[in-house]
């Protein structure tokens, strides 16, 4: 057996070590081994200094080469053809052949396995005529009652010893929906996966033609010589032909390497799989799921995974590419998507430090961590938990106190992911919620209630040895609501937001009452009292609250609009959002010149505009949107890392900083918070049923964004030229354009790079109102170059024969 190496798999060549019996000899062959001799004279190759070429080499050397080598039809090491040479023939092999195997190129073929050290099988060629002079009949071996040549075995053998290493890997998309099926799983590090969509179509059609082939070859016999590992084609149930591997010899097992499952089969019922069945990756792959890694054998965790997964469609976000990707699942059956991780990981908590509420119980020495802008507050209640989660978050602080805490920050960011953020001088629990961008993303502080925009690199690690103990707390946040509110108050106003966070802030323990539960939304509803007022319930918080004049929301602002398009009153913007009453504001990561009081915001001052290229100039750009060939909006490609910080400074500033009202004015710079991002806007209307029409400059969309959602854009954010900028396509005329156009154009650029050759631009004084004239040249190929106006003036073509 001699080991090699292909790629990352170790395969064996076997050759026999038995002795082949010699051919008939010459008389003067029988001579020569009868007296032994070794010497150079008895072989004019020997000779030394002598430059061999494969014409020189003899007629009978080669003879007896092919005749060896076809006894080998899956092939013989060269290193060892000397040793099976000599015992062959009894005569010495000339060794200096094996320096220069291209001497032996006209007899066999040389398949070269390793380079260091230099390693190479060699294959016999049929051969009809060496020299001229020596005519060699092509040898037939019978094979399962078919004949092959000897070209055609070497090309079986070399497929059956390239048989384990030709399938290609299965690669997970990481672009576009990518869906997933869970089939099984040994534990949370080697889970099963079936990819979907593109693949499932492929593999569909790879085993229809699987099918057609076996079942119109009837003549093919059942694979002889099977082996543990080898990759076979195996007859299933319903005339299927699926592809396996073999597991055990002994009772017929085999694994299915495209359904992920095993199965016991008639040994009659497997083939040899053919070349053509192996370009296609297996289909059943296996992943990791992540923030479960350090758990992933625990019985309990490994059940709720299985339960929760096996044979369900998942989407997936891949976190990490590798043989084994580390993957977040999410169920996306109902109305909101659930992270499949994170639900899994809270099998883990220990059930002993739960706290269930009782109707009617009372309970004291409660802390209300959090107001929110629905009216609903988070409690914390004195418990077995809470005591649990003060040990052992001082035992962390003890820990961090000796530790660099820079070897625990947080690389791999995800949603679901449960880590430590410093908060006030102490560590507090957090679970990532939303991820803005690569420096900026959404937590909840999973006992306080409350969430918050955070930089990544403030975020820390759990130590390995921490982990259990902190995962195994539940939260320790209750979500509560003032139970016999006026039933029609619909969202609280802002006043009456303030108006309990003051009663909360200046108050550091009250006593409640438990009224009901409301299990389905996870929501307790309460009575809440200062100590001095319980358990006087006229004089709750709840019936201070409701006799307040809190509940009349103020008249439309937007109905007192003067002909100049301003508006007369303030918007009053809804609560602020819910950050730490127990800890503070969060730090702003700005220069103290934009918080100091002399930096009043202003409405007027513009950026600098950004310089448009020349006629006749190249520009990098990226289309961000497209509506026709007669417009559309690019964006500087060497100023999209400048816009992207700009954004993640936006988001970190304004989800920190205090909502303030704001005086909106139309065709003046605000930033909007549209979706989770906040962006530089210009107010293009205002609208009476509380919301405003506004362009993002830059990006080139227009939205409808409520009032609430705008703030004043600060001088620190008015640095960056706007990026958005104007463009019609040259090349093809101006005309109005179909929606079938539209839409091929639209799918032809936005959202992709290319080259622009302006041709000419249309100045203005406001930057959201200069246009260029451009070509558009898509290089992403090797060799050729794209032109957009041409593929559109195709197009055009195409739909007039359509019409």
């Amino acid at each position: 057996v001699e080991k090699i190496h292909r790629g990352d798999q170790m395969d064996g060549l076997l050759y026999p070590a038995k002795k082949i019996p010699p051919l008939a000899k010459s008389d003067t062959e029988q001579e020569k081994a009868s007296q032994n001799v070794t010497s150079s004279k008895a072989d004019p190759l020997l000779k030394p200094n002598m430059e061999t070429t494969p014409a020189s080499l003899s007629s009978d050397l080669k003879e007896k080469v092919i005749s060896i080598l076809l006894k080998y039809s899956s092939g013989l090491w060269a290193h060892a053809l000397p040793k099976v040479y000599q015992d062959t023939y009894q005569v010495k092999f000339p060794e200096d052949i094996l320096n220069n195997l291209e001497l032996l190129s006209d007899v066999c073929t040389v398949d070269y396995v390793s380079e260091v050290p230099r390693k190479a099988i060699l294959y016999a060629k049929p051969q009809r005529c060496i020299d001229g002079n020596l005519n060699v009949t092509d040898k037939v071996k019978r094979h399962d009652g078919m004949k092959a040549t000897a070209e055609q075995q070497y090309e079986e053998s070399k497929d059956q010893y390239l048989e384990n290493i030709t399938v290609p890997s299965l690669i997970i998309p990481s672009e576009g929906s990518v869906s997933i099926m869970v089939l099984d799983l040994k534990n949370t590090n080697e889970v099963l996966i079936y990819v979907g969509k593109d693949y499932s179509s492929a593999q569909e059609q790879m085993e229809d033609e699987m099918k057609a082939y076996y079942s119109q070859n009837s003549t093919l016999s059942p694979a002889q010589s099977l082996s543990v590992g080898q990759l076979v084609a195996v007859h299933a149930e319903e005339d299927a032909w699926l592809r396996a591997r073999i597991i055990s010899l002994e009772d017929h097992r085999v694994y299915y390497v495209d359904h992920g499952f095993t199965e016991f089969v008639e040994s009659n019922s497997v083939c040899r799989l053919q070349k053509q069945f192996r370009l296609l990756p297996f289909q059943a792959a296996k992943c990791k799921l992540a923030g479960l890694e350090a758990f992933c054998d625990d019985p309990v965790l490994v059940k709720a995974v299985e339960s929760q997964t096996c044979f369900k469609i998942f989407a997936v976000e891949i976190l990490e590419k590798s043989d084994i990707p580390l993957l977040v699942l999410y169920d996306t059956s109902g109305e909101d998507d659930i992270n499949i991780n994170a639900t899994c990981l809270k099998t883990l908590y220990d059930k002993s430090l739960e706290l269930h509420l009782q109707v009617d119980a009372l309970y004291t020495n409660v802390r209300v961590t959090s107001v929110l802008s629905d009216g609903s507050l988070y409690c914390q209640v004195p418990s077995k938990g809470l005591s649990r989660l003060s040990e052992i978050l001082q035992k962390l602080e003890d820990y961090f106190l000796y530790k660099q805490t820079s070897e625990f920050n947080v690389l791999l960011p995800f949603c679901g992911k449960i880590c430590l953020f410093p908060s006030k001088g102490k560590w507090a629990r957090v679970e990532i919620k939303i991820i803005h961008t690569r420096r900026a993303l959404d937590v909840k502080f999973m006992d306080i209630g409350t969430v918050a925009t955070v930089k990544v690199s403030e975020l820390k690690e759990i130590p390995p040895q921490f982990l259990r103990e902190v995962i195994a707390i539940p939260p320790q946040a209750l979500k509560c609501c003032l139970a016999d509110l006026p039933p029609n108050t619909g969202m609280w106003t802002p006043d009456a937001v303030l108006w309990l966070r003051d009663a909360v802030t200046n108050c550091p323990e009250f006593s409640m009452k438990v009224i009901k539960q409301d299990a389905s939304k996870g929501i307790a509803h309460i009575y809440l009292f200062a100590p001095e007022n319980f358990p006087d319930m006229d004089r709750s918080i709840n019936r201070q609250i409701k006799n307040a004049d809190l509940w009349k929301h103020q008249k439309d602002v937007f109905l007192s609009v003067t002909p100049s398009g301003t508006s007369s009153t303030k918007a009053v913007s809804d609560a602020v959002s819910a950050l730490q009453l127990s800890s503070g504001k969060l730090e702003k990561s700005f220069p103290d010149s934009a918080r100091e009081p002399g930096s009043a915001v202003s409405t007027t001052d513009m950026p600098p505009a950004l310089p448009l290229p020349k006629p006749g100039d190249l520009m990098d750009i990226y289309v961000s949107v497209a509506c026709h060939p007669g417009h559309f909006i690019v964006q500087p490609w060497n100023e999209l890392n400048n816009l992207y910080a700009l954004m993640e400074e936006m988001i970190l500033y304004y989800s920190r900083a205090e909502e303030k009202p704001v005086n909106i004015e139309k065709n003046k710079l605000y930033a909007a918070k549209i979706g989770d991002e906040w962006y530089r806007v210009i107010i293009k209307g205002i609208l009476r049923n509380g919301f405003l029409s506004v362009y993002e400059l830059d990006y080139g969309k227009h939205e409808f964004v409520s009032i609430r959602k705008v703030q004043p854009l600060l001088d620190t954010f008015r640095r960056l030229p706007f990026q958005a900028i104007t463009a019609q396509l040259a090349g093809v005329k101006s005309q109005q354009w179909s929606e079938e156009a539209s839409i091929v154009f639209r799918n032809l650029v936005e959202k992709k790079p290319f080259v622009a050759q302006i041709q000419a631009v249309n100045d203005s004084t406001n930057s959201w109102d200069r246009k260029i004239v451009t070509f558009l040249v898509d290089t992403s190929l090797p060799h050729i170059d794209t032109w957009i106006h041409d593929f559109v003036s195709q197009s055009l073509v195409e739909f007039s024969k359509g019409d």
